[in-house]
């Protein structure tokens, strides 16, 4: 494994020495508790890998979340000059826009305790989830192309949520430049009846209660108050965000074999940002985004739906607002600080979201006086945070932040080392209600998978990349 070097209290190098190929360093923030268990992580030497990718800007970067993935590790962080740099699929991930979308109500916990049965009951069924589920909107073929286009605006145009909801996503919920005609048959078809599921693995649907706020300010303009409800989903862009990276995936090979190029790693298969195969991926790419958009959109209308028939009250009284909804996965053409001057660059952000500070057009009008809103869930048995992104991230990381707590353990190890019935038992004990579509899909995603969300945060903020603002803790779960 390359060494690391300590540059400050919260950031560790790996020197362009240590590989051979290296272009820039490799850096990662995190703390000694955090780094105990890297020490042997193979997520390390993908860290040192992005580094040697040509075009690649400053430094290939690891957020505290960091684990082992495809190609990038889960939590990497790259920009990419648009002349001389590429686009990897594995830089972004097979579930392209994968995203965590935060609603408030009105709701204090007391309020809810007592319907909390119902109510997860509910969310499962308003809400599919698991491997192989169909949804609730049944999409003709024809409809495909309307929804990678359109995105979750194409959901409240046929009635799945308000107007409003769309102001409170990244991006308003629609990336431009989607060509839905370079996503393939195979994806559409995937696609055609997933369209408001959750999926399985670490995807989830949490009711949560405010536990802590920390930055009032900030937590008033979210409309996040002590002891109130809120409700955490984390889903992306189903089968057919899955399919379009492995197409492409497979275009790059191709196009490397005809060029000749060797990479050190081939799950980093890639093709420059000008080419026709990397221009026809990133279209595609944006197209898958679209449908991860109208995923969120329809399940958001499904815990409406579930909301209203438990506590038999209109969406008026129970407020169900998006406070916001934040991307990872992704690939977005961005303006940056580098050593030679301000430019455009191509921002890879696989397990990472963006942190923008206040100021920003990217954040909305509501929030911008203090920035954008960062969304980091924990597991279904510990907090999850929001946070504010803060100047200091431009200079750092990029804009950028982690998008969760990461994870410890492999689901296969999770699975050997946990079971059903102990990981049900101890969250019953901490007054949490699971509702899972699969025994697998508690064990995989036991707490002890994964690392402690408290250090990660307290890496995240000492870094200067967000700030806290509320703490959340989960109170009932659906999990694939």
């Amino acid at each position: 494994m390359p060494a690391l070097t300590q540059l400050d209290e919260f950031r560790w190098e790996i020197a362009p020495t240590e590989m051979p190929g290296m272009k820039v360093p490799g850096v990662l923030f995190a703390n000694p508790a955090l780094l105990e268990s890297l020490r042997a992580d193979p997520s390390l030497l993908q860290l040192a890998n992005v580094a040697t990718l040509p075009g690649i800007q400053s430094a290939s970067l690891a957020m505290p979340d960091i684990h082992f993935g495809y190609g990038f590790p889960v939590g990497g962080v790259a920009a990419f000059d648009l002349d001389e740099g590429i686009v990897s699929p594995g830089g972004i991930g097979y579930d392209i826009n994968c995203g965590v979308r935060l609603l408030r109500t009105s709701l204090a916990v007391d309020e809810i305790r007592a319907h909390l049965g119902p109510l997860v009951e509910a969310l499962y069924r308003y809400v599919p989830s698991g491997v192989g589920s169909k949804g609730p909107v049944a999409l003709q073929a024809a409809e495909v192309d309307e929804v990678l286009a359109g995105g979750a605006r194409w959901a409240v145009e046929h009635g799945y949520g308000r107007p409003e909801d769309l102001g409170f996503q990244e991006e308003e919920g629609r990336l431009a430049g989607a060509r839905p005609e370079l996503v393939s048959a195979a994806a559409r078809q995937r696609g055609l009846k997933q369209l408001g599921t959750l999926g399985s693995g670490n995807h989830f649907l949490e009711v949560q209660r405010v536990d802590e706020v920390f930055f009032p300010e900030f937590a008033d303009a979210l409309g996040l108050a002590k002891g109130t409800v809120t409700v955490m989903l984390h889903c992306g862009s189903r089968g057919l965000g899955h399919q379009v990276a492995t197409d492409y995936i497979g275009i790059m090979d191709r196009y490397l074999a005809r060029a000749g190029t060797q990479l050190v790693d081939r799950q980093l298969s890639c093709a420059p940002v000008g080419s026709e195969e990397g221009q026809h991926y990133l279209a595609a790419m944006a197209a898958g985004a679209n449908f991860a958009w109208a995923n969120r959109q329809v399940i958001t209308h499904g815990i409406r739906r579930a909301f209203r028939e438990v506590f038999q009250r209109p969406d008026e009284e129970l407020d169900l607002a998006v406070v916001y909804d934040i991307s990872h996965n992704m690939a977005k053409v961005e303006e940056h600080a580098l050593p030679d001057g301000r430019r455009r660059v191509l921002v890879h952000r696989k397990g990472a979201t963006r942190a923008f500070p206040a100021g920003r057009d990217e954040v909305p009008s509501a929030y911008r006086p203090f920035g954008q809103p960062v969304l980091i869930p924990g597991d279904m048995g510990t907090a999850s945070y929001v946070l504010a992104g803060l100047p200091s991230s431009m200079d750092r990381s990029f804009g950028s932040s982690c998008h969760g707590a990461g994870r410890r353990l492999s689901r296969h190890a999770a699975v050997r080392q946990f079971r059903f019935e102990e990981v049900t038992r101890k969250l019953r004990e901490q007054g949490i209600l699971v509702r899972s579509a699969s025994r697998e899909g508690v064990t995989e995603e036991a707490p002890g998978a994964y690392k402690d969300v408290e250090e990660v945060v307290r890496v995240a903020e000492g870094a200067g990349l967000t700030r806290r603002v509320a703490r959340l803790v989960p109170i009932g779960v659906v999990k694939g």
